[in-house]
C-alpha cells in the first residue's frame, strides 16, 4: 500500500483538511470502496467514511466515488478528511460558554477575545473544545479520539472574538467542511485598523504564505505560485482620521488573512503586535495623543477584531441559518474613545499627521 499524508493545508476556512492518497494493492480483490478504507485508515469509522464518500471527498482516478464502487488493484483513492489533531489529551473542563445557538447536529458559540480554541503550543487546558468536550459530555481522551464527533469545523485566533460553528457529529461535520471548501459561508468580521482608508470599499486579492523568517507569522506573496489564494472584501462604515472602523467579509479564510491583508495594504490592525499594529502608525507628534493611544492599547490589549456574522446552509434541514454577535465591550469601549477624541479634535493635531 502506497501512503501519502504529507500534504496538511492548515486553513482556518476549510477545517483543517489532511489530503491522502492510497494505492490498491496488486493482489487485492474486487471490494467496496467504503470497505477497503476503513480496512487501511486506522482510527477512521466506516461510517465517517460512508459520509465522505456522499459529500464527494473522494476520488478514484479523476472520477468521484460512489458509494458502491468496488475498488480493483492498481486503483489510486485520493481523499481528504478534515484534519484531527493529534498528541494531544483532551479533558473536558466546565468553562462557560456564549452559546448562540444549538441543535442536535451544530451548536454556534460566540467565543470572547482571549480563549484558545484548540490545546496546543503551551495552552493544553481552558480551551474552547476542552468547553465544548464537557458541554457534549464526552469523555476525556486522545485528541484524535474526542474529535471522531466532529466539535469544530473551523477556528479563529485566540485573541479575535465572535462566532465559531460547531458540528456535533461526523455528517454534519463533513457536510459544514464542504461549505468552507466551496466558499459557500458567510463570514463578515468587524475591525479597526490604523490610518484612514482612501476607498470607501475594495477588494484585497493576494496569495497568502508563511514568513519564512518567522513561522508565527504569514505574508502577502509577490508571486502567485507561492501561498494560497486569499481575498478580502473590505468596507468603511465609520472614519476617525488616524483609524478606520471596517467591515471585511471573507471570499476565503486563510490562517491571519484579515490581519495580513489589512496590513499589506498599510492599514495594519489597530493593537496587533504580530504584524505591527501595536505601535503608533498614524498620528501626532504631541505627548497628549500618545498618552491616548496608550489609553486605547489598554482598553483594548489584542487585535481589535470581531466574527460578527456567520451564515450557512444547515447540513440536515438544508435552511439558510445568519447569525450576529454584538460588539464586544472592549471594541464598543475603543470606539467610542475614537468618536469622541475624532469629534474634539484640535485643527494642529488633524495636520499633525506622522
Amino acid at each position: 500500500m502506497d501512503w501519502n499524508d504529507d500534504e496538511i493545508i492548515e486553513d482556518a476556512e476549510q477545517g483543517m483538511f489532511e489530503h491522502f492518497r492510497l494505492s490498491v494493492d496488486a493482489g487485492q480483490v474486487p471490494v467496496r470502496i467504503d470497505k477497503y478504507m476503513s480496512a487501511h485508515l486506522e482510527d477512521t469509522s466506516r461510517h465517517r467514511i460512508q459520509c465522505a464518500i456522499k459529500e464527494g471527498y473522494v476520488k478514484v482516478g479523476d472520477k468521484t466515488a460512489k458509494a458502491n464502487l468496488l475498488v480493483r488493484p492498481g486503483d489510486i483513492i485520493r481523499f481528504v478528511m478534515p484534519y484531527r489533531r493529534r498528541g494531544v489529551d483532551l479533558v473536558p473542563q466546565d468553562i462557560p460558554l456564549d452559546i448562540v445557538y444549538e441543535d442536535d447536529d451544530v451548536l454556534v458559540v460566540n467565543k470572547p477575545a482571549g480563549m484558545v480554541v484548540h490545546p496546543g503550543h503551551g495552552h493544553f487546558d481552558g480551551t474552547l473544545v476542552n468547553a465544548l468536550l464537557f458541554h457534549l459530555g464526552r469523555e476525556a481522551s486522545a485528541a484524535e479520539d474526542a474529535e471522531k464527533g466532529g466539535i469544530l469545523v473551523h477556528r479563529i485566533d485566540k485573541d479575535t472574538s465572535g462566532l465559531l460553528l460547531v458540528a456535533k457529529n461526523d455528517e454534519a461535520q463533513l457536510k459544514l467542511a464542504r461549505q468552507f471548501y466551496d466558499h459557500s459561508i458567510e463570514r463578515c468580521y468587524n475591525a479597526i485598523v490604523w490610518g484612514d482608508i482612501k476607498e470607501d470599499e475594495g477588494t484585497i486579492d493576494a496569495n497568502i504564505a508563511r514568513d519564512p523568517n518567522d513561522r508565527l507569522r504569514f505574508r502577502v506573496s509577490a508571486d502567485p505560485s507561492q501561498g494560497k489564494h486569499a481575498v478580502t472584501h473590505f468596507r468603511v462604515l465609520e472614519r476617525f482620521g488616524f483609524v478606520t472602523f471596517v467591515e471585511c467579509r471573507l471570499e476565503t479564510g486563510r490562517t491571519h488573512q484579515i490581519r495580513v491583508h489589512m496590513a499589506s495594504i498599510g492599514h495594519p490592525l489597530f493593537n496587533d503586535e504580530r504584524y505591527g499594529g501595536a505601535e503608533i502608525r498614524k498620528g501626532t507628534i504631541y505627548a497628549k495623543y500618545r498618552q491616548f493611544i496608550r489609553n486605547c492599547f489598554e482598553i483594548c490589549p489584542r487585535q481589535a477584531l470581531h466574527a460578527r456574522t456567520l451564515g450557512f446552509e444547515h447540513p440536515v434541514s438544508r435552511k439558510w441559518l445568519r447569525f450576529d454577535s454584538e460588539i464586544p465591550a472592549d471594541m464598543t469601549a475603543l470606539l467610542g474613545k475614537w468618536r469622541k477624541y475624532s469629534g474634539n479634535m484640535p485643527p494642529e493635531e488633524e495636520e499633525g499627521d506622522e
